[in-house]
């Protein structure tokens, strides 16, 4: 979910590597925004709202932070955060931040980070959203929500009235004039108005396809956007009803993975699997974003900076963002699949092993002397 200043273009090969870059008009000219780094992919993005030039980049091994808007980067807390950070985010107060690793939910608070109190399933996280109040904050965990009352310290999993267990894939939370939470779980679009415990069908004008995207417009409130089956749709009624936006995107089968459109519409970016594309008449037309920008590999991060509209960031990766997700899911429950059998099966190969290499040294040892005793005896 949820870093300014100008990057220096050409700070890497950006054909060899993925990274991220930002753009002050809105799509028109990039620029690197992560000057010193070989990334392998940047993932996730966060802007101190109190200072546009501290951010935090999660990427597919770490958390990184950056005071002078991007000219340089360290590494934040190595021995606590790593493993890929798919969500990050500063709390209003741009003194609390946010992130998810697999190995848990961290929260960083007067200088140090530390774990917050979740349940298993909380982590990896796809997404973190601020919610109407202060304290409260959402979390979309590996399949389901999650809800924080004190501002990301603990979490518990959000009980709702859908028959089924579906899974949730994205999530956006609009707190103007109240909150609405839109969601998209088993591909399909929902809505709910009270703290997620029920949930209603918003699918009018989308396509029968799964749904692969939704984004809240910044500064047209009722305003969503989505993405599926090769083109985008707006709500202008938070989400009652849809209608196709523009025309298709060049290519047959592009999944997009964000949408970003200035206040009337004419200017869109998204990110998508094969990159990022821009239209400025009102989606008519598509042109895939060149110039210093990659332009195959997968780009899914797509920011838009909350105190200059025009300002965006988009990241690439090298691996596709499906299978760093798996990997880190797969990573996070290793010790999980550790059962007593296994663990003792892994106890006995280790000890044979250990009684294996001490008999073969004992053996050579005997060699060794028998040799030894052999010139001896020849010698006499």
């Amino acid at each position: 979910m949820l870093l300014a200043g100008a990057g220096a273009a050409g700070a890497h090969d950006s054909s060899a590597y993925g990274g991220l870059f930002r753009s002050r008009d809105f799509g028109g000219i990039w620029l690197n925004a992560d000057v010193g780094l070989f990334l392998g992919g940047a993932v996730s993005v966060a802007i101190n709202p109190a200072d546009p030039n501290h951010l935090l980049l999660g990427t597919d091994s770490s958390l990184l932070v950056s005071r002078s808007g991007g000219r340089d980067w360290k590494r934040e807390a190595a021995e606590k955060l790593f493993g890929a950070v798919f969500a990050v985010a500063f709390l209003p107060d741009g003194k609390t931040a946010l992130c998810s690793t697999p190995a848990g939910i961290f929260r960083f608070d007067r200088g140090e980070w530390q774990q917050a109190t979740a349940p298993a399933g909380a982590a990896p996280s796809r997404a973190i959203a601020l919610g109407a109040e202060p304290q409260r904050v959402y979390l979309l965990g590996r399949r389901d929500l999650y809800r924080s009352d004190d501002a990301g310290r603990s979490w518990a999993r959000v009980e709702h009235d859908l028959a089924e267990r579906p899974e949730f894939t994205a999530l956006a939370v609009d707190a103007r004039g109240g909150e609405t939470l839109y969601a998209i779980a088993d591909g399909r679009m929902l809505m709910s108005r009270d703290r997620g415990a029920s949930w209603r069908a918003r699918g009018s004008g989308l396509p029968e396809t799964s749904i692969e995207t939704l984004a809240l417009d910044a500064q047209v409130p009722g305003r969503l956007w989505a993405g599926s089956a090769d083109r985008i749709y707006r709500s202008d009624d938070s989400g009652e009803r849809w209608r196709a936006y523009g025309q298709a995107l060049p290519e047959a089968g592009t999944n997009v993975r964000g949408v970003a459109a200035n206040d009337d519409g004419r200017i869109l970016v998204l990110t998508t699997h094969r990159g990022a594309y821009r239209s400025t008449d009102g989606a008519q037309s598509w042109g895939l974003l060149e110039g210093n920008l990659p332009i195959h590999l997968e780009a899914r991060l797509l920011v838009r900076d909350p105190s200059h509209a025009g300002t965006l960031y988009v990241g690439y990766a090298l691996m596709p963002y499906g299978e760093i997700w798996r990997s880190a899911v797969e990573g996070g429950n290793l010790l999980s699949r550790i059962d007593a059998i296994n663990l003792g099966g892994a106890v006995a190969f280790m000890v044979l092993l250990c009684l294996g290499g001490f008999f073969l040294t004992r053996w050579l040892i005997r060699r060794r002397d028998g040799a030894h005793d052999l010139i001896r005896n020849n010698g006499k």
